[in-house]
């Protein structure tokens, strides 16, 4: 009877929950509009679930709930995020609003979110949405163009180089670079973040805002958090591929045109006898080679990421899976850059007010290094070097000729004393390096953190969390060097008959590892007291980091194949090199911020941080960096009640200290080596190295016109760098030691900053135009006594002027004739120039050119930096594009230098066909010549204005929904363009470059990709 009675039970309870069920299951539907129009793509989704829904084009939805007290997220970029109770409703129409203010919304700044209306300091928010339609593979590529005052260049175009980002210019004559905080966890690049992962971005860019970061700060700071389940619930997929090609080359010589050139130049050149290249001219074994066009073809890449993201009320995930690929546009396949990553963010909410977290990411990454910036071997340099009369490939019917290395290399070689061996045949084949190069650099690297936070009161106000993170680094570089070439009859004995590129072959292998880890604490407390508020915290941080490697060679291999390209395969009796290394540092750092506001219009901010580095002596090893900020939201003052135009304006005001710890380990010890049985010392140390130190004092004013439709930011800046860690060159009597570090120094940035925006989405129409547009001026207010000015091949850095300042003779123009020769150097017995030489300017005035009549020719710092974005959306369409550029720039284009100057035979451009010929001819180029016509001084001939506006990026994308169809959310289907054209009059092949000396830069390319978002 018992059992019956249960069973029935058990029955009217399921009959009873089926019934609650169907009660209350419902279907609700509704229309989306902002200013009367319908808004498609708008996200619907039911609160703390993984349903949700997209409008169609006319702005309707319909969306299955599955609980009875169901609240609808609506949620549209540009506009602000509304939850709706269903309360029993079949029907919503939605009105969406314009974000109420940038002011209102949540920044993440020093180890915390602040309301932006509260924040004092200069910082931008970066519109992530505008990163997404960059399609590259590094974050801070993704960067350019976006935030007024940070100037972002890719060192070169060779795929996975690295890029350089500059906050307010170069403040130090060492290290520049920004700190990156990721998910709380610093760390001095980003290159293996997947663009795709970020949630938002946030540049730090005055003392105020970035010394909460302090002793690493000096250089700004970039927050990035990354995203998690509760952002958007789904399964999203997205796949683009295309291909790039390298544009804007200059015109090369012929075969023809070249033998003209070096036979005038043999002429020029004064020599006795008979003219060799004269007889050449008919020499009908010479090819006619454009080794530009055969050193380049189309570079491809692809890219694939997968994420999946949800949870529910109490836990959420991220996931995602990503590849990029590039195969750049140089032959042969030897300069791709891959990378794989995966990411696992989980957070949770274990009780109302302990939550904990995990944020993981792994990545392996794998590039090709190619000789991007005209280093040696210089594939790219050689290209433009290599005479067009020299075939690409031998003839097989050559004796010389292998399979294994069919390219040409000294096919007029005849002997180390033979002039025809020396007649052509300075240069490399660039396309026999391109296709033996075999240097690659893994790294496998982990990078994450954990955390746990836990709210003491009710309300939530206080706030103790704990964030524990790892920076772990597995590297693997090696390099064979396959041995190639005609036999030259140089090299060791045992080595007699090889060819005379990398003879012997031999192997360079390293592997090594990088860990750093991050341990901080913090206490927050965050409460509004009637017309009050209180945003404060402080708190500790640990990092510890240790890198170690051990590296080894051989030479002599017997078998090349790449199964044998392994250390002990290499010959063991002689040049055995093998070695490894250990450092480590350490700091240790108490911080504070405090903000209080009153009515939300009057704000006032303190930092403090104190830092004890492990590279500086125990005596000082502290550093403290303070700053100060305040604000005024004006436009919340009752005078502005009548400026019904004005949404906001806010005034602000800081200044602060931040500081800088980046040089050599220990620099403040004295270093010894071994010698034999003896030890002498390598480099003598500093016990009195202290913290460089930057002073910045920033203000500006936000504003908001028309509801805000137009927004806009400018601010001032003034920075200088103080107590610069400075190496010191010792005097060559004291021994051959390596520079002593000293405080020495003082470097200043000055500038403006100017952005401004305009959106307007009330129409079927919505479009948005924003720019920004800032100026520097960099100057070096002093340097240590003893050392009046900084030499560079090309440079010097002295007082009064800018960093790294180019420096030489200025030319005046060309000597037409002997008389003009004798006036101008009238001080100068003999004088050895000749018509046709370059005519540099005698600034002292004693009719002699010698190193007195140098001065500065160029500064290599940008004084103004510019981007324009601009985007439409329209009935499932978008658009969207960046230009960006920089002026007042200058770069020393030493490939220029000797493809059109050198006394050498390599191959010339066109610009050569106009060189001096005859007195009147030109007053600008030289005649072309194998002695020495002027061109051998370092000058202003090299250095040219490298100011540019580029076409950085172009994207047109379509949108449909295919929900009720095969049950997709939404499909877009897009073609992106980067680097469409370029206005510049810098000759070389790329103005946007790091270095200050370009040999022959790999040059970005044009790309063209096509690809395909799916949401489910």
């Amino acid at each position: 009877m018992m059992k019956k009675n249960s069973l029935i039970f058990s029955l009217v309870l399921i009959l009873a929950s089926v019934s609650w069920g169907a009660t209350f299951a419902q279907t609700v539907t509704g229309v989306v509009t902002a200013g009367d129009v319908p808004i498609p793509g708008v996200s619907v989704v039911e609160k703390g679930t993984n349903n949700g829904v997209v409008t169609d084009f006319d702005g309707n939805y319909s969306i299955d709930l599955d609980e009875p007290d169901a609240v609808l997220v609506f949620s549209y970029v540009g506009f602000k995020t509304q939850e709706i109770s269903v309360e029993g409703r079949g029907q919503i129409d939605v009105f969406l609003e314009d974000e109420v203010s940038q002011l209102d919304e949540l920044v993440v700044v020093g180890y915390k979110s602040q309301k932006g209306r509260t924040i004092s300091g200069a910082l931008t928010s970066v519109n992530v949405d505008n990163l997404e339609s960059r399609r590259v593979p590094e974050v801070t590529q993704a960067l350019q163009g976006q935030v007024a005052g940070v100037n972002i260049t890719q060192s070169t175009g060779a795929p996975g180089d690295e890029v350089e980002v500059r906050i307010r210019g170069n403040g130090t004559i060492g290290n520049n670079n920004p700190l990156y905080v990721i998910d709380g966890i610093p760390s001095r690049e980003i290159s293996f973040l997947n663009p795709s992962d970020i949630k938002s971005m946030t540049v730090l860019k005055d003392a105020s805002a970035a010394s909460i970061y302090g002793s690493r700060a000096a250089g700004g700071v970039i927050v990035i958090e990354t995203k998690n389940g509760g952002d958007r619930k789904g399964i999203q997929a997205n796949y683009y591929t295309g291909f790039q090609k390298v544009t804007n080359l200059p015109n090369m010589l012929n075969a023809e045109q070249y033998m003209q050139t070096v036979e005038r130049a043999w002429d020029n050149a004064g020599y006795e006898g008979e003219n060799p290249y004269t007889g050449d001219l008919n020499r009908t074994d010479f090819a006619d080679v454009d080794y530009l066009d055969e050193l380049f073809e189309l570079g491809r890449t692809h890219s694939a990421q997968v994420t999946a993201s949800g949870g529910n009320e109490n836990t959420d995930y991220f996931l995602s899976g990503g590849y990029f690929g590039q195969d750049g546009p140089v032959v042969y396949d030897n300069d791709q850059y891959k990378r794989i990553n995966f990411r696992s963010n989980v957070q949770s909410n274990v009780t109302d007010r302990f939550r904990v977290g995990a944020n993981l990411q792994a990545s392996y990454e794998y590039k090709d290094r190619i000789s991007s910036s005209g280093d040696a071997p210089g594939i790219i340099r050689h290209a433009f070097l290599r005479p067009p009369i020299i075939p690409v490939k031998k003839d097989p019917s050559d004796p010389t000729y292998s399979e294994e290395d069919p390219f040409t290399d000294l096919p007029f070689y005849q002997g180390p004393d033979s002039f025809e061996s020396s007649k052509y045949e300075y240069s490399q084949n660039p396309i026999a390096l391109a296709f033996f190069t075999d240097d690659a650099a893994r790294t496998f690297k982990t990078f994450g953190n954990l955390f746990a936070e836990y709210s003491f009161l009710e309300d939530k106000s206080l706030t103790f969390r704990t964030n524990f993170g790892a920076d772990i680094n597995f590297i693997h570089n090696k390099a064979f060097g396959v041995n190639f070439g005609d036999d030259d009859g140089g090299g060791a004995e045992r080595d007699r008959g090889l060819g005379r590129q990398n003879r012997p072959n031999s192997l360079s292998e390293t592997r090594g590892e990088d860990i750093t880890l991050t341990w901080n604490n913090s206490l927050s407390y965050s409460k509004e007291f009637d017309e009050h508020s209180i945003d404060a915290l402080v708190g500790t941080e640990y990092i510890t980091a240790r890198l170690s490697n051990l590296n080894a060679s051989r030479t002599r291999f017997d078998f090349t194949e790449p199964n044998f390209r392994y250390i002990d395969f290499g010959d063991t009796e002689q040049d055995l090199w093998n070695g490894g290394l250990a450092e480590e540092w350490s700091l240790f750092s108490f911080f504070g911020t405090a903000t209080y506001s009153f009515q939300d219009k009057y704000m006032v901010t303190a930092n403090l941080r104190a830092d004890a580095s492990s590279r500086f002596a125990e005596e000082n090893q502290w550093g403290y960096f303070p700053s100060f900020s305040t604000g005024w939201m004006v436009s919340e003052e009752e005078f502005t009640e009548d400026l019904t135009w004005l949404s906001e304006l806010k005034l602000r005001a800081s200044w602060g200290q931040l500081g800088n710890q980046e040089i050599p380990n220990f620099a403040y010890l004295t270093l010894y080596r071994r010698d034999a049985d003896r030890y002498l010392i390598s480099r003598y140390g500093n016990p009195d190295l202290k913290w460089e130190t930057t002073t910045q004092t920033n203000v500006g004013l936000d504003f908001g016109i028309i509801d805000n439709r137009i927004y806009g930011s400018v601010d001032y800046f003034k920075k200088e760098t103080t107590d610069i860690l400075l190496p010191i060159s010792l005097p060559n009597f004291v021994g051959d030691v390596s520079p002593t570090f000293l405080n020495a120094g003082e470097v200043s940035n000055s500038g403006l900053e100017f952005a401004l925006s305009y959106r307007n989405y009330d129409n079927e129409f919505k479009y948005s135009v924003s720019g920004n547009i800032a100026t520097l001026k960099n100057e070096v207010n002093s340097l240590h006594p003893n050392l009046p000015y900084i030499n560079g091949r090309v440079t010097r850095t002295q007082p009064g002027e800018a960093l790294n300042s180019y420096y030489g003779f200025i030319q005046e123009g060309i000597y037409q004739n002997e008389q003009e020769i004798a006036d101008h150097l009238d001080g100068t017995p003999n004088p050895p120039q000749k018509p046709g030489d370059i005519k540099f300017k005698d600034l002292n005035g004693d009719g002699r050119i010698n190193d007195n009549d140098r001065d500065f020719i160029g500064n290599p710092n940008p004084k103004l930096s510019f981007g324009l974005n601009a985007g439409f959306d329209y009935k499932g369409f978008d658009f969207s594009l960046l230009f960006q550029g920089v002026s007042g720039v200058d770069r020393y284009n030493d490939l220029k230098k000797i493809i059109d100057y050198d006394t050498r035979p390599f191959n010339f451009t066109d610009r050569v066909l106009g060189s001096w010929d005859g007195e009147g001819s030109t007053n600008s180029i030289p005649r072309v010549s194998f002695t020495d016509n002027g061109s051998s001084r370092i000058s202003d001939i090299f250095v040219e204005d490298a100011s540019y506006l580029r076409l950085k990026n172009i994207e047109l994308g379509y949108s449909l929904s295919l929900q009720e169809e095969i049950g997709v959310e939404s499909v877009r289907i897009y073609t992106s363009g980067q680097n469409l054209f370029t206005i510049t009059d810098y000759s070389g092949l790329d103005p946007e470059s790091t270095d200050l000396i370009d040999f022959g830069t790999y040059p970005q390319s044009l790309t063209v990709l096509f690809g395909v978002n799916i949401t489910l």
